[in-house]
């Protein structure tokens, strides 16, 4: 373990790793024209693309995780570069759905490759990314994503006589 690290809390170490990812990926991800966020849906509409699935921005904010605001400011951006499209849904006038333009999916599949080679590196400590250690880390790291977080429903005196 990194020197000054011994006695840090899990909670610290996933904030200082997901925040060397988002720095990492940024910096990697500038010369294509992309933030770490945009790359986030770009990549997320790549897969869901090659999966048939055309994603409204709600379906995309859930599979990435971001708020659905912050998804819509992000997919304006994006088309504005001319690297999405969005349209109405024709099941759903309210909904937008979102696609890579031709472009997009160039881009996309650049910024792809080079994030692929950082997360690499990365994982070179547990074997790479076909390594057993980041196959189990990678199982951990689900299992964390899978408990729910959310505020306690506002009558924390019930809640308390309740454990």
């Amino acid at each position: 373990m990194s020197k000054g690290f011994e006695m840090a809390t899990p909670g610290f170490l996933v904030w200082r790793l997901s925040m060397k990812w988002r720095v990492a990926v940024d910096r990697a991800v500038a010369p294509s024209g992309l933030t770490h966020a945009q790359y986030s849906l770009v990549a997320s509409l790549y897969g869901m693309r090659r999966s048939g699935l055309r994603p409204s921005q709600r379906q995309l904010a859930d599979h990435t995780g971001l708020e659905p605001l912050y998804v819509s400011k992000l997919a304006r951006a994006l088309e504005s570069a001319g690297l999405v499209e969005r349209t109405r849904d024709p099941r759903d006038p309210r909904a937008v759905q979102l696609a890579l333009t031709e472009r997009g999916q160039d881009v996309t599949r650049q910024a792809i490759e080079i994030v692929q080679e950082l997360l690499q590196r990365l994982l070179e400590p547990l074997g790479g990314l076909d390594g057993a250690r980041t196959r189990e880390f990678s199982r951990e790291l689900a299992a964390l994503l899978d408990v729910p977080l959310d505020p306690p429903s506002g009558n924390t005196e019930n809640e308390m006589e309740q454990s």
